[in-house]
C-alpha cells in the first residue's frame, strides 16, 4: 500500500492542543502520527480537507505532502519506536495519535489502578484511546469493562490491545452522552476513567454524577484541578485525592 506523508509545523502552547489536532487528522483518514509528521494512505488523502483543517488551527503551518516508498509504514514506524512493557506485563501497541500509556496522566491513573482489587467491579474507559486504562482495570479484577471513544480506530486499538493482553474488554464507538440514555440505572458504574482534556470534563461532570460512584480524571493541568473540582462539587462529586506529575493533574472523586 502506498502511503503519502505531511510534513508540519507546530507551535501549540499547550499539550491539549496537540492532542486536539491529531484526532482530527486521525478523523480525515491519518493513521500514523510521529512527531511533526502524518502518514495516511495515499487512496485517502484529501488534499482540499487537509488544508482546510490546517487553516482552522492556530499554531500549524503544512511545509509539504510527497507519497512514500511503496513500504509498510506501519511496521516501520513500530520498528523505529520499541514498545517497552507496562507494569504486570501490559504490551500496548498504539494506532494513530494515542500513547502506549507512558504519558504522565496516563502513568498516574494506572499507579492508582494498581493499588486497589476490582474484582466484581463495573467500569467505564471514557475515551479510551489504545484501551490502556481499561486493560489495567481488567488486569486487576474488574468483572466488566467497557470503553469508548468517538474514534473507531481507537476502538479497533482497543479491542487488539486487550487481545494482546488476554482481557476481556467490551469496546464501542460512540459519546458518554449517547452511552448515559441506555444505562438502566443511576450508579450503574462502579469506576468511571476519564483522561480526555479539561473542557470535556467539565461538560461531562453531571453525567459522571449520575452513572457512577467513584471517577478518576485526568488529562489537565494542575492549575485547571481547582476549577474541575468546584464544578464537580455543584453536581454531588467530592474530591478525594489529588495527585501531580510534572505539572500534569489526576484527580478523583467520590459521590
Amino acid at each position: 500500500m502506498k502511503y503519502s506523508v505531511a510534513h508540519f509545523q507546530t507551535t501549540f502552547a499547550e499539550q491539549w492542543q496537540a492532542d486536539i489536532f491529531a484526532q482530527a487528522l486521525c478523523d480525515i483518514g491519518f493513521d500514523t502520527i510521529d512527531g511533526s509528521d502524518a502518514y495516511i494512505p495515499t487512496t485517502q488523502l484529501d488534499l482540499p480537507a487537509l488544508q482546510s483543517l490546517v487553516a482552522q488551527t492556530e499554531g500549524v503551518s503544512l511545509l509539504s505532502v510527497e507519497e512514500c516508498p511503496d513500504e509498510n509504514w506501519n511496521a516501520v514506524w513500530e520498528s523505529e519506536h520499541p514498545v517497552e512493557q507496562l507494569p504486570m506485563g501490559v504490551v500496548i501497541v498504539p494506532h494513530c495519535a494515542f500513547g502506549a500509556g507512558h504519558h504522565e496522566t496516563t502513568g498516574m491513573l494506572i499507579d492508582a489502578l494498581m493499588e486497589r482489587d476490582w474484582t466484581g467491579c463495573r467500569v467505564l474507559d471514557n475515551g479510551c484511546g489504545t484501551g490502556v486504562l481499561g486493560i489495567f482495570a481488567a488486569k486487576r479484577g474488574a468483572e466488566h469493562v467497557l470503553a469508548i471513544d468517538i474514534d473507531d480506530k481507537s476502538v479497533e486499538n482497543t479491542r487488539e490491545n486487550a487481545t494482546r493482553n488476554n482481557v476481556t474488554i467490551e469496546a464501542q464507538q460512540g459519546t458518554l452522552e449517547a452511552l448515559a440514555d441506555d444505562i438502566p440505572s443511576a450508579g450503574f458504574f462502579d469506576l468511571i476513567l476519564s483522561n480526555i482534556h479539561r473542557n470535556i470534563l467539565l461538560s461531562q461532570l453531571p453525567l459522571y454524577a449520575r452513572l457512577t460512584k467513584e471517577v478518576w480524571l485526568s488529562g489537565f493541568y494542575e492549575d485547571d484541578a481547582p476549577a474541575l473540582i468546584a464544578a464537580a462539587k455543584e453536581v454531588g462529586l467530592h474530591l478525594t485525592r489529588q495527585d501531580t506529575r510534572n505539572n500534569w493533574c489526576m484527580i478523583i472523586l467520590n459521590r
